[in-house]
């Protein structure tokens, strides 16, 4: 008896199921590793403690390296920038230093997330962990730096009181901080998938990163631009993230343009998530 025959001899319920069990077992499997990723908080959250004290071992500053690398950059970028743009200091140091803490959550978040998967493939053929879980280890890392970079804007709360304070709208750090994190596991997998099947995506994204800083306003105030092009940078969906950051840093409240890009551009990375997860998870493995 031929497969065809032996196909059409099936009941076509039976026929559906068979055709399309691969499917939902690919999908079962994929909302698995996310929740068990989620329910070893401890394990990568103790993995990210662990690799931001590793890369400064041995130094007498430690981890605050971190933080007095990027005082130096900011506070030396704002003195030359703001005479080279003949602005008031008074309002553009805050500007840039918020700008700059939330760009380097952000960019360090997209670069180290595109090859986290590859980065942890000792472990992944070593030791049975969901993917997901590689994920959060690089994201809460890079959440832990943040909160160390966070002091470099303290001096400049005192300095430019006047600009920059803080106030019942610095709470909103809190769910703005949360709102990049999804984001970072939801395009984070996305890009790791990609990174580990194609490695030249890592270096792409890199350069990209680079020249998305210049198009982004961080050094540059978008007011400078007229009035009525101002809000092309809207189409830019990094200024909302960074403007989910940087207003709360300044003792300001986000507009509501910026929460409705970043949900809608929160809801599109779930549902890419899944379906990029659900049907390329089984091939991550044979990819590094």
């Amino acid at each position: 008896m031929s497969i065809e025959s032996a196909m059409e001899d099936l009941p076509s319920s039976a026929l559906n199921d068979h055709l399309h069990s691969k499917q939902p077992r690919s999908y079962q499997l994929a909302i698995n590793d996310i929740w068990d990723g989620l329910k070893k908080w401890d394990v990568w959250l103790l993995l990210a403690y662990q690799d931001v004290r590793l890369r400064y071992r041995r130094s007498v500053l430690g981890p605050f390296w971190i933080t007095l690398s990027m005082a130096i950059t900011v506070y030396s970028m704002g003195y030359l920038y703001g005479h080279l743009f003949h602005t008031d200091l008074q309002a553009y140091f805050p500007f840039l230093v918020a700008g700059m803490l939330s760009w380097a959550l952000i960019s360090s978040q997209i670069s180290d997330l595109t090859e986290a998967l590859s980065a942890a493939e000792s472990l992944i053929k070593q030791i049975k962990l969901p993917y997901t879980l590689y994920i959060h280890r690089v994201a809460m890392r890079n959440i832990i730096i943040f909160f160390h970079n966070i002091i470099v804007i303290i001096p400049i709360l005192a300095i430019f009181h006047e600009i920059a304070k803080v106030n019942s709208y610095t709470l909103l750090l809190i769910p703005g901080l949360l709102l990049i994190y999804i984001n970072s596991i939801c395009y984070g997998l996305i890009l790791s998938m990609v990174g580990a099947r194609y490695r030249d995506i890592v270096q792409i994204v890199k350069s990209l990163i680079q020249v998305t800083f210049f198009l982004t306003p961080i050094m540059w105030n978008p007011n400078l631009l007229p009035e009525k092009d101002r809000d092309i940078i809207l189409l830019n969906p990094f200024y909302s993230f960074v403007e989910l950051i940087r207003a709360p840093l300044l003792g300001m409240q986000p507009k509501w343009s910026t929460f409705f890009i970043v949900a809608l551009i929160t809801l599109i990375g779930l549902i890419l998530c899944i379906k990029m997860f659900s049907k390329y998870r089984a091939r991550i493995v044979y990819w590094l």
